[in-house]
């Protein structure tokens, strides 16, 4: 691996570790739910992006397979929380 792209791989870590930081406190305080909701946005894609990351550091493909998970959870992880704020319930009877 080339020198640089050691410094810039570290430097992409220490700043998705960083936007994961603030993403949790905005999901811990966040003053409404919405808030939440978009805090947790956030952190799973700050999550994503740090497996990818990572991968591309130890150069193995199982961390993008596990970043595609992370998406996918993500994904439906917030559109059932965004569905339960607008009405109240995840599944319909």
């Amino acid at each position: 691996m080339n020198q640089i792209l050691g410094y810039a791989l570290t430097f992409a870590l220490l700043a998705l570790c960083a936007a994961m930081l603030c993403s949790l406190g905005r999901l811990l305080i966040g003053p409404s739910a919405q808030d939440r909701v978009l805090a947790l946005d956030a952190l799973y894609i700050n999550a994503m992006l740090l497996v990818l990351t990572v991968g591309i550091r130890y150069g193995t493909t199982l961390y993008f397979d596990v970043a595609l998970l992370i998406a996918l959870f993500g994904f439906v992880g917030s559109t059932a929380f965004a569905k339960f704020l607008l009405r109240g319930e995840v599944i319909e009877p």
